[in-house]
């Protein structure tokens, strides 16, 4: 199985995107909680990929916005 490596951070898939970050975060912890220039920078645009992601799906009604209201059907019994 071949897998090729995205080449830029915009040709990611949305899943891998949130697995960079988890792993960039256990390097943060790993590091005393400093990222060098360039973690931060790559963080950062992962970071702003995700944030773009969740607003176009806001943006598209794509979510729900507020408590999900279910209606009651009633159903109507004949009487005999």
């Amino acid at each position: 199985m071949i897998t090729s490596t995205p080449t830029s951070i915009t040709e990611m898939k949305p899943a891998e995107v949130l697995y960079q970050m988890r792993e960039m975060r256990d390097t943060w912890r790993e590091q005393d909680f400093r990222f060098s220039a360039d973690q931060q920078a790559k963080y950062n645009d992962l970071k702003a990929q995700r944030r773009d992601r969740i607003k176009y799906f806001y943006d598209n009604d794509l979510v729900q916005k507020g408590p999900k209201v279910t209606k009651k059907v009633e159903v109507e019994q004949e009487e005999e």
